[in-house]
Order: structure tokens, then sequence, then C-alpha cells
């Protein structure tokens, strides 16, 4: 298997305009200029559960039942192969009040090579589409194999991530890397990132 490399196969897209609304907003927190990263000592504590707002902001610097990957350890672990990478950064709704037949294309977003782009999948709560969208592109990535090593990621200092690894850990997967420093400590390392299209 090549890095970060997913077998091929079709998803469901996920839905929800609750989903679309905060995903808009949330997107351009997640685009606006780096945020550089916290101090271990200034890291917020985990939460007992999944974070429900305020998506960019200071992530804790663990993940019970998760393996925490540095910009280093990610980049080792990608170049060996065999760990498929997630990324979850939400994907931009259409606007609202386009005319019809008005064309909309999403703003590029680039990804680790190899990664498997599912959006959406990293809120606190989740409507039943996107549920199992997330299980059925774990599924996927994993060749529905548990133990099968999984790191997700999305940018620096976005609970999306976090939220994303935590679900995938309570979802049964036992193997679940979390990369926090996401595409902005790859790109700052001078790895190289493609253009991502998202999972159908």
């Amino acid at each position: 298997m090549t890095p970060g490399r997913a077998p091929a196969g079709g998803l469901r897209r996920a839905g929800g305009l609750v989903h679309a609304a905060v995903a808009a907003l949330c997107l351009a927190a997640c685009l606006s200029a780096s945020v550089a990263p916290a101090a271990a000592e200034d890291a917020p504590p985990e939460p007992v559960g999944y974070r429900l707002d305020a998506y960019r902001a200071p992530t804790p610097a663990t993940l019970a039942g998760a393996q925490v990957l540095d910009t280093a350890a990610a980049a080792e672990v990608w170049r060996a192969g065999g760990a498929a990478f997630i990324d979850v950064l939400p994907r931009p709704p259409r606007p609202a009040g386009l005319s019809e037949g008005t064309v909309w294309r999403d703003p590029p977003h680039a990804s680790i090579p190899g990664a498997v782009w599912l959006p959406n999948v990293g809120f606190g709560a989740l409507n039943a589409d996107t549920e199992a969208y997330f299980r059925a592109g774990l599924k996927e990535a994993s060749r529905g194999d548990v133990n099968a090593p999984l790191v997700i990621f999305c940018q620096r200092q976005c609970w999306m991530s976090w939220n994303a690894a935590k679900r995938a850990l309570e979802g049964g997967y036992r193997n679940v890397a979390w990369f926090p420093e996401g595409t902005d400590g790859w790109s700052q390392a001078g790895l190289p990132l493609v253009p991502a299209t998202p999972r159908p």
C-alpha cells in the first residue's frame, strides 16, 4: 500500500442543512491565517464528550486511547506506508441565494498525498447520514480491519480532527493516531500537499 492510500470505492455523500451551515462558519475560521501551536502546558484538558462548538481553538495535548503524532512522526508513518490518512476538514456548502443554473465550485483544498478526505465528520454531533458516511469511509480506508492504522488530521488547532479521532476510537478502531498539526504543520515542514477531492 502506498503512503496514506485507501482502496477505491463509492461512499454516500453526507447531508444535512445544519451541518452545511456550521461547516461554512468553521471553514471560514479554518482557512484563516495559520494558528501557532499552543504550548503543551497551555493546552486545555480533554472534554468528557465531543467538542460541540468553537472548533477553531486550542486543542488538548492528548486523546485517550489514541497515539498523538507530531509532524516528524506523521511524516515517518506516511513514508513507511500502510497507514490510512484521513482528512476531516469541513467542506463549504453551496452559498444560499445562488440563482438556478449558477455554477458553484468548491474552493480548492490541498491535503497530504494519498489521504482520504471525509469532510464534515468532525462536528461534535452528526446526523444519521453523516455518521453512516464516516463509518463507511473508515471501513473502506481500513479495508474493514479495525486494527488497521489510521492517522486522522485537519488543520492546526482545529477540534474537527480530535472529535473524528475520538469517534473512530468509539467506533471500535484500535490503532488510531491523531495528528493535531495537520496540513499546517505538514506544509511548514516542507512536505508535499496535493489537491484533494472529497469522497462521494
